[in-house]
């Protein structure tokens, strides 16, 4: 490890393990705090899991990082930070990764937290039997062994990560992985208690069962309508811990939750499409916008048993160009978003975004492209395509829908049936590819290109499109080693846009209207890796 990057992590240790807090008032500010913290938040859709190597989805991801601590946080600005793990090493080929955990972590039920569960909560990841959605990230990961193991050809023992004691964690990567250290923020690599899921099994999250590690702990849930942390007295910097409880409240109408917002029953919510102009003039001090590490797009089912009309690149970029992006973004959202020509938003860290030929056209010669290609495809106005698109039900995605199905109308003559589900069956008809065109979004699970890029690998447990481009896998497969990648990312987001199984739409921003009363919220932070802990409510 780099030796300035050390010292940092060491100083940002020894600042965490600061005096108990100043009786009323924030120990570092001296603000005057709120007596009553509890933070209260509004998500869309029940979450898949708060299991760690279970959860797929951002805001189940959100509730982890309160109840689990994993090797490293991020701080307000998404540098890396201490959590179990105060530092680590390398070796000199860099494959070797040792990391030193703290010896003051300990779970909920008092027994300390150790190497030999991160070792656990690994294995069980790429164990086929745990079958984790997220399973594929041990391969992103690069760890020695995680392919066999995988596919069930080794056991998980022989994966490349052990316990050389009881606070010192060995990891050997396949290869060496410039930013391997920054793939340990996500909630899958998190620890998990062997003892609590053997006693319990699928039963261990619910709130009579958990035995956590983070900040917080699980105190109540109701599916479908709420979902209550609450500070875990044996989190080993519970004294700087200022927000006491946390309040996740399942609201699927974005606007019934801004009403909510206005009524002070909520602490932040998501300012719906479209009213983030209207909003900034009448709640300036409320209204927050920032870039988001986040890519919108449709994805386009490609599979061996698709129709056999997508699975003709004509077709394909024929409704890719279509769409009217900056339409989208200035007249639907209007909240900061930008048009998407690429997968991977310009937000990323260390990343040019490549200029696809598409994107340097007019909309008027992109519909002209697009019917000529649709026509080449044997469709038109006079012999129409018929299409079904689907979404996860929102306001927001039901509006882009109907926007984007009338652009493919009135271009193309493309008759399009619209369906939105569930958010947990909608990501099982994706995910079994039942669908042919369907909404999707991907928030970088670490601040690195292919966080993004990896999902149109053909082994990718997120590729729903089931794409399978050789060049891709072999391209991707390199940058993996590569001191600077990007001209092996350059080349795949110029494949992606030849092949087109994705629609890249928008690349997201962060939008929300936030109390004035709560400080601290990480608008800095493009992945948006927030902490309750981190959070606090001042007296008003």
């Amino acid at each position: 490890m780099n030796i300035s990057i050390k010292a940092t992590l060491m100083a940002s240790a020894f600042a965490m393990a600061s005096p108990v807090l100043a009786a009323g008032t924030h120990p570092e500010t001296g603000e005057a705090l709120a007596d009553d913290q509890t933070f209260t938040y509004r998500v869309l859709d029940e979450h898949t899991s708060v299991d760690p190597q279970i959860v797929e989805d951002v805001s189940g991801s959100e509730i982890v990082r309160d109840l689990f601590e994993g090797l490293y946080n991020q701080d307000e600005k998404g540098n890396l930070e201490p959590g179990v793990a105060l530092s680590h090493s390398v070796n000199d080929d860099n494959t070797v990764y040792t990391f030193i955990l703290r010896d003051n972590a300990k779970w909920s039920d008092g027994k300390p937290v150790t190497a030999g569960d991160f070792v656990y909560a690994w294995q069980r990841l790429a164990d086929p039997a745990t079958a984790s959605a997220y399973q594929w990230y041990v391969e992103v990961m690069n760890i020695k062994g995680a392919g066999p193991v995988m596919a069930g050809e080794a056991g998980v023992e022989t994966l490349g990560v052990k316990a050389i004691d009881d606070h010192t964690l060995e990891v050997t990567l396949n290869s060496p992985m410039p930013y391997f250290a920054l793939t340990t923020t996500h909630t899958s690599t998190f620890p998990t208690p062997a003892w609590a899921i053997e006693a319990h099994g699928s039963d261990w999250i619910k709130p009579d069962n958990i035995v956590v590690n983070g900040a917080y702990t699980l105190t109540e849930h109701v599916p479908n309508e709420r979902l209550v942390r609450e500070r875990n007295e044996m989190y080993w910097n519970n004294e700087a811990t200022i927000i006491e409880k946390v309040e996740a409240l399942i609201i699927n109408d974005e606007n019934v939750a801004l009403t909510r917002y206005m009524a002070g029953e909520l602490d932040r919510t998501e300012i719906p499409a479209g009213q983030y102009p209207a909003l900034s003039q009448s709640n300036p001090d409320e209204t927050t916008v920032f870039p988001r590490l986040c890519s919108y797009y449709y994805t386009i089912n490609v599979s061996d048993n698709a129709p056999e009309f997508l699975q003709d690149v004509n077709v394909r970029q024929a409704l890719s160009m279509a769409i009217d992006r900056d339409i989208i973004v200035e007249k639907v959202l209007q909240g900061g978003q930008t048009p998407a020509y690429t997968f991977t938003p310009g937000a990323t860290a260390n990343f040019d975004v490549p200029a696809v030929e598409y994107a340097g056209m007019t909309q008027a010669e992109r519909n002209a492209k697009a019917v000529e290609m649709m026509a080449a495809a044997g469709y038109g106005k006079d012999s129409p395509l018929d299409i079904e698109l689907i979404y996860n039900t929102s306001e927001a995605h039901k509006k882009v829908a109907i926007a984007v199905s009338q652009m493919w109308k009135q271009t193309l003559g493309v008759n399009v049936t619209l369906a939105n589900q569930e958010w947990k069956t909608f990501l099982e008809t994706r995910g079994n590819q039942d669908y042919q065109i369907a909404r999707a979004g991907w928030c970088g699970d670490y601040n690195e290109a292919s966080t993004f890029l990896d999902l149109v690998q053909s082994g990718s447990g997120y590729n729903d499109a089931k794409y399978n481009n050789p060049m891709v896998d072999e391209l991707l497969a390199g940058a993996k080693t590569m001191t600077d990648p990007q001209a092996n990312y350059t080349k795949v987001e110029e494949l992606i846009a030849a092949d087109m199984p994705i629609i890249p739409i928008y690349h997201y921003a962060g939008n929300y209207m936030i109390a004035t009363d709560l400080e601290n919220w990480p608008v800095e932070n493009v992945e948006q890796n927030w902490y309750s802990r981190n959070l606090y409510k001042i007296a008003e």
